[in-house]
């Protein structure tokens, strides 16, 4: 057994008891601007990614630290869930509710990353737990209007019938609704997205919107998603051609991962270079693991390398953005060096992404060994 992989020291530090804290000062957690729902869920997903790691490779120690950090991401989403299934996603840090209207991302993450517990955490009652959330959370989709929203549901849905058609010793109540009920909603969410390719692209614009703004990457996450669930060729064709489109326009100079910059986004007349969010990379990363995973094309693993080397220093100004000794990542790169902010939507990105690269990794080394024997 080799060391872990990446720490967690930071992943900590900006958890409480409560939920994980949004924003930072430097490493030092802002208290005063409290949780957010979007962060709880993809903290959640991160300690299922490495609790399955930690599994694997035999590494107890860390496990029981993910466990605990993943019991305390799912309670703070156990206790946002409204009755009708949405979840609530601003919070003070007085554990006030905020004012808002619901959000569709941050449903569509919530299902994702509920999605991947139940079919994934070793725990069985820990998957019980999330099975219950993402199944309620289901209910509420009717009312998802935008797109990131769509594709979202659309990926967890499809994991959800894939784990389900390959584990018949997933919870039965469990398993028989995901395939009573979750082909049909991927057929809806699938066709709604492909809907929105075949309504935007043109020659030139190979996109599901007039502009390309931000989480970019989770259409052809989807997509590709929905393909290996549910092989349709027009779903593979728009999932290959919009996600090389994206490379296309989030490649740099000298061959680094340039991510779309929010000071503009990118049009058909031009593109922003900065600010670059650390999470447009792990988007990129996303599509690129799960497009490798269904094609066996070995240009996509390149470019999830590239996304893991842009947190490394990788980048337009050679800088590291995440500090490996600690875990944490600084928020954004600038024209002027990096935001030293570091915040848990930047942390976990590229925790995420470490954890998308060394799965892949290790898939890899199980497919030399088999071709070896």
């Amino acid at each position: 057994m080799g060391p872990f992989p990446v720490k967690l020291t930071h992943l900590r530090r900006l958890t409480d008891d409560t939920g994980i804290i949004e924003h930072c000062i430097g490493k030092i957690p802002r208290r005063k601007e409290g949780y957010s729902t979007d962060d709880n869920a993809r903290a959640l997903w991160a300690c299922v990614e490495w609790g399955r790691y930690a599994h694997r490779t035999g590494n107890n120690e860390e496990g029981e630290r993910l466990a605990s950090l993943a019991d305390t991401y799912l309670a703070f989403l156990a206790w946002v869930q409204k009755d009708d299934g949405h979840f609530h996603n601003n919070v003070a840090y007085d554990r006030q509710w905020e004012p808002e209207q619901p959000s569709d991302d941050c449903l569509g993450r919530v299902l994702w990353a509920t999605a991947t517990a139940a079919v994934w955490d070793i725990d069985r009652d820990r998957a019980r737990v999330a099975q219950r959330l993402c199944q309620n959370g289901f209910r509420a989709i009717g009312s998802i209007q935008f797109p990131r929203g769509m594709a979202h549901v659309l990926s967890a849905a499809s994991l959800l019938v894939r784990e389900a058609e390959a584990n018949p010793e997933l919870e039965q109540p469990f398993r028989d609704w995901v395939l009573r009920e979750l082909p049909s909603v991927a057929r809806q969410f699938g066709d709604r997205l492909l809907h929105q390719y075949r309504r935007h692209t043109k020659p030139g614009w190979r996109w599901f919107e007039e502009t390309m703004t931000y989480s970019n990457g989770v259409f052809p996450w989807a997509l590709f998603h929905w393909y290996a669930t549910f092989p349709s060729s027009e779903a593979q064709q728009a999932a290959k051609d919009s996600l090389d489109f994206l490379i296309e326009k989030m490649t740099g100079s000298h061959d680094v991962i340039r991510p779309i910059g929010n000071r503009g986004w990118c049009t058909p007349q031009g593109i922003s270079q900065w600010d670059q969010q650390p999470v447009e990379v792990m988007k990129l990363a996303m599509a690129c693991q799960q497009a490798y995973e269904v094609t066996g094309d070995k240009g996509y693993r390149a470019v999830l390398d590239k996304c893991r080397a842009w947190f490394h220093g990788d980048n337009d100004l050679g800088v590291p953005m995440a500090d490996a000794s600690d875990g944490s990542c600084c928020d954004g790169l600038t024209e002027n060096g990096p935001n030293r902010n570091r915040g848990a939507e930047s942390t976990l990105a590229y925790l995420i992404t470490e954890a998308i690269f060394h799965q892949t990794m290790e898939g890899d080394d199980d497919e030399c060994a088999d071709e070896q024997s």
